[in-house]
This record gives structure tokens, sequence and C-alpha cells, in this order.
């Protein structure tokens, strides 16, 4: 009885916590499906229709597609950029002989910036982008998200880089590799599930960035985030169609997620072994 007990309790603490998570998404995917009107009446049995989708995607005033291909130009490129970056400081700082000081001096710093609200930094942002001509531009947006991420990238990294081991590098350079050869060559395969999943993190962040975003681009190159706000208007708040981009937005974090997480339950070192 005590067995039987648990289970239940523990299978019902499981449920309780997968509604409180669902909730919000199934709440959205409703309203993406009704009529301003039903959404105003709060009515709970409704007809589904495909309208606010359809203003979204294909309305004279509609430039959501462009939003998304801003959003993934920003994305994809401020995640590879991290990638590289992270992975070659990464390796510097923990594989190659530098002195223990000059590494946890780097890292404190790291993490303190990382605790830093980007909101500090907006205002500086701007201005520079102002002049040097790059206002309203994704360059300036990249540039800014690579920042923001660089932080996160550079620990999940670090973290996975320490759990190769460094006999596997040691034997690269019995071998014969340069410090170059044995981080392209030996290193790097290994890293494979830590950087699919710290690309995933940096996406989705670069992805739902709202507050740099909304400072650094105007309309032809602002990110969905931004374009979601927008239906909320002095005079009116297109619930519908704020709800349909939301679910729509979704999909590239959840898509990512899907494939990367075959990477990451792997292990590091499962090739390495063999």
């Amino acid at each position: 009885m005590q067995t039987r007990l648990e289970k239940f309790i523990t299978y019902a603490g499981l449920v309780f916590f997968a509604i409180l998570v669902l909730a919000p998404f199934i709440w959205i995917s409703t309203i993406a499906f009704k009529k301003q009107i039903d959404i105003l009446m709060m009515k709970m049995v409704f007809k589904p229709t495909l309208f606010n989708f359809d203003k979204l995607f294909f309305s004279k005033e509609a430039t959501f597609f462009n939003d998304i291909f801003n959003s993934l130009v920003v994305g994809v490129s401020s995640t590879i950029i991290i990638l590289i970056v992270c992975s070659m400081a990464a390796f510097t700082l923990i594989r190659l002989k530098m002195p223990q000081w000059v590494t946890a001096l780097i890292f404190l710093w790291v993490i303190v910036f990382h605790m830093l609200p980007p909101i500090t930094f907006v205002g500086s942002w701007f201005q520079m982008a102002s002049s040097f001509g790059l206002f309203n531009s994704r360059i300036a947006l990249i540039l800014a998200h690579v920042t923001i991420n660089l932080p996160i990238g550079l620990l999940i990294i670090a973290s996975f880089m320490r759990d190769v081991p460094t006999e596997i590098q040691e034997a690269a350079f019995i071998d014969g590799c340069t410090s170059r050869q044995a981080y392209l060559k030996v290193i790097l395969p290994l890293l494979t599930p830590g950087l699919f999943a710290t690309a995933v993190i940096v996406f989705v962040f670069s992805w739902n960035d709202f507050m740099v975003a909304m400072n650094l681009t105007a309309k032809a190159t602002q990110t969905v985030p931004v374009s979601i706000a927008t239906f909320s208007q002095q005079y009116e708040v297109r619930y519908g169609e704020m709800a349909a981009g939301s679910l729509v937005s979704l999909v590239p974090a959840l898509i990512l997620t899907f494939f990367a997480q075959k990477y990451i339950v792997k292990g590091l070192t499962a090739g390495a072994v063999k």
C-alpha cells in the first residue's frame, strides 16, 4: 500500500507540473484559432478558424515572413559566431597550459558579465549603432546578441571541454599533432554534443530577445518578438494575431530541441572509447 501511495503521489505531482507547463501553451493555442469577438466574449466553445494566421501572413500590412527571416538570420549568425569563439576560448583556457589565476579571473569576469542585465547596455549600443550607421541593420543586432550570449556559451562549452579525457589530447600530441590540429581533429569532434546543446540555448535566447531588438531595429529589420508586440496598439489589441504569432514563434525552438536531444544523451566521449 505504501508503494502504491508513493507512486500515486509521484504521478499526481508530475501531472500537476505538466499541466502548469502546458496550460499557457494550450491557452495561446485556443486563442490563435478564435475570432476576435469570441476572444472578447471569452467563449469556451467556439468554431476554429484560420483567420488570424491568414491576417498574420497574407494581409496587406503583414510583415511576419520578413520578421521570421530577420530572426533566423540574427539567431543563426550570432550562434555560429558564439560557437566558434567559445570553443576556441574554452580550449585555450582549459586545455592549454595557462596560469590558473588567469583562467579563474577570466571565468569570474564572464560570470559577472552574465549577471548584468542587457538593458544596461542598450543605450550605449544604440548610440554606437547610430554613430556607425548600423542602426536598423541586422549587423548591429547580431553583434549585440553575440555580446550578450558569449558568457553562457563559454560556460556551457567549458563544462563539456572539462569532461573530455586529457589522455585523448595527450595521445594526439604524442602522435605529432599541434595544438591547432588537436583542437580541430580530436577535441572538436568530441564536443559535438556540447556544441549542439550550446547552439540550442544560444539560438533560443537570441530568438526570444525583445528588449535589445526593440531598441536596435525598425520595421524593416524587426524580429519576431518585436513584431508580436506591435499587435498591441493604442486603440486595439489584436489578441488573435498576437497568439497566432506566438504559436508560430515556438516552432524553431521546438525543432532544434527535438533534434539536439539525441546528441546530448549520447554522452560526450561515446565515440572516443571505441
